[in-house]
C-alpha cells in the first residue's frame, strides 16, 4: 500500500510537470467548478469553500472530522489494537503508524485533486465529467488513461492488500460477533447452559463461521444494490457510526480506573440512537434517499440549513459521551451508597 500510494502521488507530479506547475494549473482551473458545487459554496480545488456554506460544513464536519475522528473506533482497528503486547510495542508503531495514515489519506486527496487537471489538458472537461458524473470511477479512469501499465499491476497490488486486510478483520468481527457474542448469549440464556467459556467459545466456533459467510454474501450484495458515487459516504456514514457507537464506551474502557458496564451499554445505545435518528431525519443526504422523513412528513429534512447538512457523527458523539459520563457518575454514587449500606456489588 505504502509503495502504490507513493508511486501514485509521484507519477501525477511527474506527469503534469512538477509539483509548482501542476498546483497552480489547479488553482486556475476554479472557474471550471461545476455549476451546483459552485452554487454550494465550492470555489475551487485548492481553497476552502465559503465559510457556512452547505460544501463548508460538508468538508469539515463529514471529511474532516468524519474521517478524521471516524479511523478511531472502527472495529476492525479495535481488534489490533487490543492484541498489541505492550506499550513499547504501540510508541514503535508510532513512526511508521504516522507516516503511514499521512501518505495514505494525502496522496488521495491530492491525486484525486490534480486528476482535474489531466483530464482538462487531455479533454479540456474536469475529472468529473470525464467519469460521467460518477465519483467513484475518477481515480480508476485516471490510472487506466495516465499512467503506466506497470503502475497499474502496482496499484491493483495494492488495492488488494488494503481490501485483504479491512475485510478479513471486518469479516471475522462480524462473524464472532453474530457467532459468540449474539448465538452464545442467546443459547446461555434462554437454554440455561451453564457452560465454561473454553466450552462456550468451542460450541460459537461453528456459528461464527456461519456469520462470517452470511456477511460476505450480504457486504457483495451491497456492492451491486448501492448506486453509484457511494463509495465515500458510505464510508463517512460507516466510521460516523462506529465512532458514535463505541468511541466513549472504547476510552472509557481503556483509560477508567473504575469502568462501569451500565455506562458503556447505554452510551452506545444513546450514540447508535441518535446517529440514525439524525440520519433518517435531518441529515439531507441520507434523509432524502431514503425517503422516511419524506413518508412520515412531507421533507427530505426535518430542520433547515445548516443543521441538515451537518454530519451526524457532531451531534451523535457529545450525546454518546455525555451519557455516558452521566451514567458512570449516577453508578458510581450507586456503588458508594452501597457499599455504605452493606450491600455487595456483583457487577462485573
Amino acid at each position: 500500500m505504502l509503495v502504490g500510494m507513493t508511486a501514485l502521488i509521484i507519477l501525477t507530479y511527474v506527469l503534469l510537470g512538477g509539483v509548482g506547475p501542476a498546483n497552480q494549473e489547479l488553482t486556475s482551473m476554479a472557474d471550471l467548478v461545476p455549476e451546483a458545487l459552485a452554487a454550494a459554496g465550492m470555489t475551487g480545488w485548492t481553497s476552502m469553500p465559503e465559510l457556512g456554506s452547505s460544501i463548508w460544513f460538508t468538508l469539515i464536519t463529514t471529511l474532516v472530522l468524519g474521517v478524521g475522528i471516524g479511523v478511531l473506533a472502527q472495529p476492525q482497528l479495535v481488534v489490533r489494537f487490543m492484541t498489541v503486547k505492550d506499550n513499547r510495542s504501540l510508541n514503535r508503531a508510532i513512526m511508521v503508524g504516522g507516516p503511514f495514515v499521512l501518505i495514505m489519506t494525502g496522496v488521495a486527496f491530492t491525486a484525486g485533486a490534480l486528476s482535474n487537471v489531466y483530464f482538462y489538458q487531455t479533454s479540456g472537461i474536469t475529472a468529473l465529467e470525464a467519469a460521467g458524473g460518477n465519483v467513484d470511477s475518477i481515480i480508476p479512469l485516471f490510472i487506466n488513461e495516465a499512467l503506466p501499465e506497470w503502475f497499474v499491476v502496482i496499484f491493483m497490488l495494492a488495492l488488494l492488500a488494503a481490501a485483504m486486510s479491512t475485510l478479513s478483520s471486518l469479516f471475522h468481527t462480524m462473524g464472532t460477533s453474530m457467532g459468540y457474542d449474539l448465538w452464545g448469549n442467546l443459547r446461555t440464556k434462554f437454554k440455561g447452559a451453564d457452560v465454561r467459556e473454553t466450552e462456550r467459545m468451542r460450541l460459537s466456533f461453528k456459528p461464527s463461521q456461519i456469520g462470517t459467510m452470511v456477511m460476505i454474501v450480504v457486504s457483495v450484495a451491497l456492492a451491486y444494490i448501492l448506486p453509484i458515487s457511494i463509495i465515500a459516504r458510505a464510508t463517512v456514514m460507516f466510521m460516523g457510526l462506529c465512532v458514535s457507537a463505541f468511541l466513549p464506551a472504547l476510552t472509557h474502557a481503556l483509560y477508567s480506573k473504575n469502568p462501569s458496564t451500565k455506562a458503556a451499554i447505554t452510551s452506545l445505545l444513546f450514540g447508535t440512537s441518535a446517529w440514525f435518528l439524525w440520519t433518517v431525519f435531518v441529515h439531507v443526504k441520507e434523509s432524502a434517499a431514503l425517503g422516511i422523513c419524506r413518508a412520515l412528513f412531507g421533507v427530505d429534512a426535518l430542520l433547515p440549513m445548516p443543521l441538515s447538512v451537518i454530519d451526524p457523527l457532531i451531534i451523535a458523539l457529545p450525546i454518546s459521551m455525555t451519557t455516558l459520563t452521566v451514567v458512570w457518575y449516577l453508578d458510581k454514587k450507586m456503588c458508594l451508597l452501597g457499599k455504605e449500606a452493606g450491600v455487595p456489588n456483583n457487577e462485573g
